[in-house]
Protein backbone atom coordinates (compact mmCIF):
# COMPACT_ATOMS: atom_id res chain seq x y z
CA UNK A 1 0.00 0.00 0.00
CA UNK A 2 2.82 2.39 0.91
CA UNK A 3 4.57 1.46 -2.30
CA UNK A 4 1.41 2.24 -4.27
CA UNK A 5 1.04 5.65 -2.60
CA UNK A 6 4.71 6.36 -3.25
CA UNK A 7 4.28 5.46 -6.92
CA UNK A 8 1.28 7.83 -7.22
CA UNK A 9 3.23 10.58 -5.53
CA UNK A 10 6.18 10.14 -7.87
CA UNK A 11 3.87 10.15 -10.88
CA UNK A 12 2.20 13.34 -9.68
CA UNK A 13 5.52 15.08 -9.16
CA UNK A 14 6.74 14.00 -12.59
CA UNK A 15 3.52 15.15 -14.29
CA UNK A 16 3.60 18.53 -12.54
CA UNK A 17 7.25 19.02 -13.40
CA UNK A 18 6.73 18.12 -17.06
CA UNK A 19 3.75 20.44 -17.34
CA UNK A 20 5.72 23.32 -15.81
CA UNK A 21 8.57 22.71 -18.22
CA UNK A 22 6.21 22.59 -21.19
CA UNK A 23 4.46 25.77 -20.05
CA UNK A 24 7.79 27.50 -19.63
CA UNK A 25 8.93 26.38 -23.07
CA UNK A 26 5.64 27.57 -24.60
CA UNK A 27 5.94 30.99 -22.90
CA UNK A 28 9.53 31.35 -24.09
CA UNK A 29 8.49 30.46 -27.64
CA UNK A 30 5.68 33.00 -27.58
CA UNK A 31 8.04 35.68 -26.27
CA UNK A 32 10.57 34.90 -29.00
CA UNK A 33 7.84 35.02 -31.66
CA UNK A 34 6.58 38.36 -30.31
CA UNK A 35 10.09 39.78 -30.35
CA UNK A 36 10.60 38.58 -33.93
CA UNK A 37 7.32 40.18 -35.04
CA UNK A 38 8.25 43.43 -33.34
CA UNK A 39 11.66 43.43 -35.00
CA UNK A 40 10.04 42.72 -38.38
CA UNK A 41 7.55 45.56 -37.94
CA UNK A 42 10.32 47.95 -36.94
CA UNK A 43 12.34 46.96 -40.01
CA UNK A 44 9.33 47.48 -42.29
CA UNK A 45 8.67 50.89 -40.74
CA UNK A 46 12.30 51.91 -41.17
CA UNK A 47 12.29 50.79 -44.79
CA UNK A 48 9.05 52.67 -45.44
CA UNK A 49 10.46 55.79 -43.85
CA UNK A 50 13.72 55.50 -45.75
CA UNK A 51 12.07 54.73 -49.11
CA UNK A 52 11.38 57.84 -51.27
CA UNK A 53 7.77 58.74 -51.89
CA UNK A 54 6.36 58.06 -55.32
CA UNK A 55 4.52 61.38 -55.51
CA UNK A 56 6.49 64.04 -57.31
CA UNK A 57 6.38 67.52 -55.81
CA UNK A 58 5.56 70.01 -58.52
CA UNK A 59 7.17 73.39 -57.97
CA UNK A 60 4.89 76.30 -58.83
CA UNK A 61 6.50 78.92 -61.04
CA UNK A 62 6.09 82.62 -60.32
CA UNK A 63 3.75 84.56 -62.56
CA UNK A 64 6.50 86.56 -64.25
CA UNK A 65 8.34 83.34 -65.11
CA UNK A 66 5.17 81.90 -66.67
CA UNK A 67 4.74 85.04 -68.78
CA UNK A 68 8.38 84.83 -69.85
CA UNK A 69 7.98 81.18 -70.88
CA UNK A 70 4.82 81.92 -72.88
CA UNK A 71 6.52 84.86 -74.55
CA UNK A 72 9.37 82.62 -75.68
CA UNK A 73 6.99 79.85 -76.77
CA UNK A 74 4.93 82.26 -78.87
CA UNK A 75 8.02 83.51 -80.63
CA UNK A 76 9.66 86.89 -79.90
CA UNK A 77 9.20 87.88 -83.55
CA UNK A 78 5.39 87.93 -83.15
CA UNK A 79 5.02 88.56 -79.42
CA UNK A 80 7.20 91.69 -79.40
CA UNK A 81 4.85 93.80 -81.61
CA UNK A 82 1.90 92.83 -79.40
CA UNK A 83 3.88 93.82 -76.32
CA UNK A 84 4.75 97.17 -77.92
CA UNK A 85 1.06 97.79 -78.68
CA UNK A 86 0.20 97.02 -75.04
CA UNK A 87 2.84 99.43 -73.73
CA UNK A 88 1.75 102.17 -76.14
CA UNK A 89 -1.91 101.67 -75.28
CA UNK A 90 -1.27 101.79 -71.53
CA UNK A 91 0.80 104.94 -71.97
CA UNK A 92 -2.12 106.59 -73.79
CA UNK A 93 -4.51 105.40 -71.07
CA UNK A 94 -2.36 106.90 -68.32
CA UNK A 95 -1.97 110.22 -70.19
CA UNK A 96 -5.71 110.51 -70.90
CA UNK A 97 -6.68 109.52 -67.36
CA UNK A 98 -4.45 112.20 -65.82
CA UNK A 99 -5.63 114.86 -68.29
CA UNK A 100 -9.33 114.12 -67.84
CA UNK A 101 -9.07 114.03 -64.06
CA UNK A 102 -7.29 117.39 -64.09
CA UNK A 103 -9.97 118.72 -66.45
CA UNK A 104 -12.73 117.98 -63.95
CA UNK A 105 -14.04 121.22 -62.43
CA UNK A 106 -16.52 122.09 -59.72
CA UNK A 107 -18.77 124.03 -62.07
CA UNK A 108 -21.24 125.06 -59.37
CA UNK A 109 -18.54 126.76 -57.30
CA UNK A 110 -17.11 128.41 -60.43
CA UNK A 111 -20.50 129.75 -61.57
CA UNK A 112 -21.31 131.02 -58.08
CA UNK A 113 -18.03 132.96 -57.98
CA UNK A 114 -18.58 134.47 -61.44
CA UNK A 115 -22.16 135.41 -60.63
CA UNK A 116 -21.14 137.07 -57.38
CA UNK A 117 -18.41 139.07 -59.14
CA UNK A 118 -20.68 140.19 -62.00
CA UNK A 119 -23.44 141.03 -59.54
CA UNK A 120 -21.03 143.43 -57.84
CA UNK A 121 -19.93 144.78 -61.21
CA UNK A 122 -16.37 143.46 -60.79
CA UNK A 123 -15.53 142.01 -64.21
CA UNK A 124 -11.81 141.70 -63.46
CA UNK A 125 -12.50 139.55 -60.44
CA UNK A 126 -14.65 137.24 -62.56
CA UNK A 127 -11.81 136.93 -65.09
CA UNK A 128 -9.35 136.24 -62.29
CA UNK A 129 -11.58 133.47 -60.94
CA UNK A 130 -11.60 131.82 -64.37
CA UNK A 131 -7.81 132.14 -64.72
CA UNK A 132 -7.23 130.57 -61.31
CA UNK A 133 -9.59 127.68 -62.00
CA UNK A 134 -8.23 124.63 -63.78
CA UNK A 135 -10.12 122.89 -66.57
CA UNK A 136 -11.74 123.50 -69.96
CA UNK A 137 -14.94 124.95 -68.49
CA UNK A 138 -13.07 127.84 -66.92
CA UNK A 139 -11.23 128.46 -70.20
CA UNK A 140 -14.54 128.65 -72.08
CA UNK A 141 -15.97 131.10 -69.52
CA UNK A 142 -12.80 133.18 -69.76
CA UNK A 143 -13.29 133.58 -73.53
CA UNK A 144 -16.85 134.76 -72.91
CA UNK A 145 -15.77 137.28 -70.28
CA UNK A 146 -13.10 138.69 -72.61
CA UNK A 147 -15.97 139.73 -74.93
CA UNK A 148 -18.22 140.88 -72.13
CA UNK A 149 -18.44 144.38 -73.60
CA UNK A 150 -19.77 143.09 -76.93
CA UNK A 151 -23.32 142.02 -77.73
CA UNK A 152 -24.80 138.72 -76.52
CA UNK A 153 -24.55 137.01 -79.91
CA UNK A 154 -20.81 137.62 -80.14
CA UNK A 155 -20.30 136.35 -76.60
CA UNK A 156 -22.32 133.24 -77.31
CA UNK A 157 -20.46 132.63 -80.56
CA UNK A 158 -17.10 132.90 -78.80
CA UNK A 159 -18.22 130.53 -76.04
CA UNK A 160 -19.55 127.92 -78.48
CA UNK A 161 -16.47 128.08 -80.71
CA UNK A 162 -13.99 127.72 -77.88
CA UNK A 163 -16.16 124.99 -76.37
CA UNK A 164 -15.66 122.99 -79.56
CA UNK A 165 -11.90 123.46 -79.25
CA UNK A 166 -11.92 122.19 -75.67
CA UNK A 167 -14.09 119.22 -76.66
CA UNK A 168 -11.56 118.26 -79.32
CA UNK A 169 -8.79 118.43 -76.72
CA UNK A 170 -10.74 116.09 -74.47
CA UNK A 171 -10.88 113.53 -77.27
CA UNK A 172 -7.18 113.81 -78.16
CA UNK A 173 -5.36 110.45 -78.58
CA UNK A 174 -8.60 108.49 -78.22
CA UNK A 175 -8.36 107.47 -81.89
CA UNK A 176 -4.84 106.10 -81.30
CA UNK A 177 -6.11 104.08 -78.37
CA UNK A 178 -8.85 102.65 -80.59
CA UNK A 179 -6.16 101.80 -83.14
CA UNK A 180 -4.22 99.84 -80.51
CA UNK A 181 -7.37 97.91 -79.59
CA UNK A 182 -7.94 96.97 -83.24
CA UNK A 183 -4.36 96.10 -84.16
CA UNK A 184 -3.53 93.88 -81.14
CA UNK A 185 -5.78 90.91 -82.09
CA UNK A 186 -4.84 91.40 -85.75
CA UNK A 187 -1.18 90.88 -84.92
CA UNK A 188 -2.16 87.83 -82.89
CA UNK A 189 -4.11 86.33 -85.79
CA UNK A 190 -1.21 87.02 -88.14
CA UNK A 191 1.18 85.16 -85.85
CA UNK A 192 -1.28 82.28 -85.63
CA UNK A 193 -1.60 81.96 -89.39
CA UNK A 194 2.16 82.03 -89.85
CA UNK A 195 2.59 79.46 -87.08
CA UNK A 196 0.06 77.12 -88.69
CA UNK A 197 1.84 77.42 -92.02
CA UNK A 198 5.09 76.47 -90.29
CA UNK A 199 3.34 73.53 -88.61
CA UNK A 200 2.14 72.23 -91.98
CA UNK A 201 5.66 72.66 -93.34
CA UNK A 202 6.95 70.49 -90.49
CA UNK A 203 4.32 67.84 -91.29
CA UNK A 204 5.33 67.91 -94.94
CA UNK A 205 9.02 67.57 -94.11
CA UNK A 206 8.35 64.63 -91.77
CA UNK A 207 6.12 62.90 -94.32
CA UNK A 208 3.68 61.83 -91.63
CA UNK A 209 0.93 63.51 -89.60
CA UNK A 210 2.26 63.10 -86.10
CA UNK A 211 -0.01 64.24 -83.25
CA UNK A 212 3.02 65.65 -81.46
CA UNK A 213 3.99 67.83 -84.39
CA UNK A 214 0.42 69.03 -85.00
CA UNK A 215 -0.33 69.73 -81.32
CA UNK A 216 2.98 71.49 -80.73
CA UNK A 217 2.66 73.68 -83.80
CA UNK A 218 -0.96 74.60 -83.07
CA UNK A 219 -0.12 75.42 -79.45
CA UNK A 220 2.68 77.78 -80.39
CA UNK A 221 0.54 79.36 -83.10
CA UNK A 222 -2.46 80.02 -80.85
CA UNK A 223 -0.40 81.68 -78.10
CA UNK A 224 -0.12 84.84 -80.21
CA UNK A 225 -3.89 84.98 -80.73
CA UNK A 226 -4.58 84.57 -77.02
CA UNK A 227 -2.07 87.30 -76.19
CA UNK A 228 -3.51 89.68 -78.76
CA UNK A 229 -7.05 89.16 -77.48
CA UNK A 230 -5.99 89.70 -73.86
CA UNK A 231 -4.25 92.96 -74.80
CA UNK A 232 -7.33 94.13 -76.74
CA UNK A 233 -9.65 93.31 -73.82
CA UNK A 234 -7.48 95.18 -71.31
CA UNK A 235 -7.28 98.28 -73.51
CA UNK A 236 -11.01 98.10 -74.34
CA UNK A 237 -11.91 98.27 -70.64
CA UNK A 238 -9.83 101.43 -70.18
CA UNK A 239 -11.15 102.88 -73.44
CA UNK A 240 -14.75 102.48 -72.28
CA UNK A 241 -13.92 104.23 -69.01
CA UNK A 242 -12.24 107.13 -70.84
CA UNK A 243 -15.16 107.52 -73.27
CA UNK A 244 -17.60 107.72 -70.37
CA UNK A 245 -15.35 110.27 -68.67
CA UNK A 246 -15.21 112.43 -71.81
CA UNK A 247 -19.00 112.27 -72.22
CA UNK A 248 -19.46 113.29 -68.59
CA UNK A 249 -17.15 116.29 -68.99
CA UNK A 250 -18.86 117.38 -72.23
CA UNK A 251 -22.31 117.20 -70.65
CA UNK A 252 -21.09 119.15 -67.64
CA UNK A 253 -19.51 121.75 -69.94
CA UNK A 254 -22.72 122.21 -71.96
CA UNK A 255 -24.89 122.58 -68.86
CA UNK A 256 -22.45 125.03 -67.28
CA UNK A 257 -22.24 127.06 -70.50
CA UNK A 258 -26.01 127.49 -70.63
CA UNK A 259 -26.00 128.68 -67.01
CA UNK A 260 -23.07 131.02 -67.73
CA UNK A 261 -24.90 132.66 -70.63
CA UNK A 262 -27.95 133.15 -68.40
CA UNK A 263 -25.73 134.89 -65.84
CA UNK A 264 -24.18 137.12 -68.51
CA UNK A 265 -27.58 138.11 -69.89
CA UNK A 266 -28.84 138.81 -66.37
CA UNK A 267 -26.02 141.14 -65.25
CA UNK A 268 -24.80 142.61 -68.55
CA UNK A 269 -25.46 146.34 -68.75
Amino acid sequence: MKKLIALFAMAGFLTFGISNVSFAQTAEAEEEQTEELTEDNDAVAEEAAAAPTEETVVESKPFNQVLKDKFIEGGPMWMTPILIVLILGLALVIERTIYLNLATTNTKKLLDGIEEALKNGDLEKAKEICRNTRGPVASVFSQGLLRYGENIDDIEKAVVSYGGVQTARLETNMSWLAFCIAVAPSLGFLGTVVGMVQAFDDIESQGDISPTIVAGGMKLALITTVTGLIVAIILQIFYSYLVSKVDSLMNSMEDATITFMDIVVKYKK
